[in-house]
């Protein structure tokens, strides 16, 4: 899973990524994924203790970010469409916060923006019971260099825990919030519960099956990037058994 929210920030020119897991799980993500030159890139890892809210993430970044803008992806967040890449690194604003919405049909399960007649963000609402607007907030947002500082300075919510929607109606309230529909052409898919992740399974199986590409194959997009060579992949497909996936980058070599 985590190969995907991985290819959307490599797709957007991201190479730096801090990976933040919960202790039990860290050991896995180093296993699988190493420091990340094998992709091009380079990956950190740090720990968050206890489920204390998203926004604690940029806390758990401070060093990390160094005082440098960033864009965070939510692990269990799909992301796919013609030329996403391209469309996130053009929106991308110097200043300020900004989120990518998505219309969906069902808000009372998201973070909605409401918007008004003159398209102007008006507020954001967490899994409103009543109707606000069917534009979902996706677990995909940039951030400037001040976000560590902000977060540090929210109050928790009733639940203990640093919202994301906080630090959100905080650029909002301050004029500093900017967003980006999704296009209709792209699909975003939030694989949070057992139904959405085999929704996500089926759609995926369906697009590699049907077009014979790969929707996450890191060194595809680390080799199209030309951040790592042919050498290197040469390698990986040597020092692996052989199966679906390596006969692709095989594949890919010979094409």
């Amino acid at each position: 899973m985590i190969y995907y929210p991985i290819s959307t920030l490599m797709l957007a020119g991201i190479r730096e990524i801090l990976i933040i897991t919960t202790p039990h799980d860290q050991s896995q993500f180093i296993e699988l994924l190493g420091d990340g030159s094998n992709f091009g890139l380079t990956l950190n890892y740090a720990i968050q203790e206890e489920p204390k809210g998203l926004a604690e993430a940029f806390i758990i970044a401070e060093d990390f970010l160094s005082n440098d803008c960033c864009m965070m992806i939510l692990g269990d967040n799909i992301f796919h469409g013609a030329g996403l890449g391209r469309e996130i690194s053009k929106v991308i604003p110097s200043s300020g916060a900004h989120i990518f919405t998505y219309e969906v049909s069902n808000p009372s399960e998201y973070g909605v923006l409401e918007i008004n007649h003159d398209n102007k963000l008006v507020s954001i609402t967490e899994k409103p019971t009543q109707f606000v607007s069917n534009l979902a907030i996706t677990g995909l947002y940039f951030f400037d260099s001040k976000v560590s500082t902000i977060a540090k300075n929210i109050k928790p919510s009733k639940r203990g825990e640093l919202e994301i929607t906080s630090l959100l109606n905080f650029y909002l309230e301050n004029g500093q919030l900017t967003r980006t529909a999704l296009s209709r052409g792209t699909a975003w898919l939030d694989t949070g519960n057992p139904k959405s992740l085999s929704d996500a399974a089926i759609f995926i199986r369906v697009v590699e099956e049907r077009t014979g590409l790969k929707i996450a194959c890191l060194e595809e997009i680390a080799l199209t990037n030309n951040w790592v060579d042919r050498v290197l992949i040469q390698e990986l497909i040597r020092n692996n058994s052989k199966n679906e996936y390596f006969s692709y980058l095989e594949k890919l070599l010979n094409r």
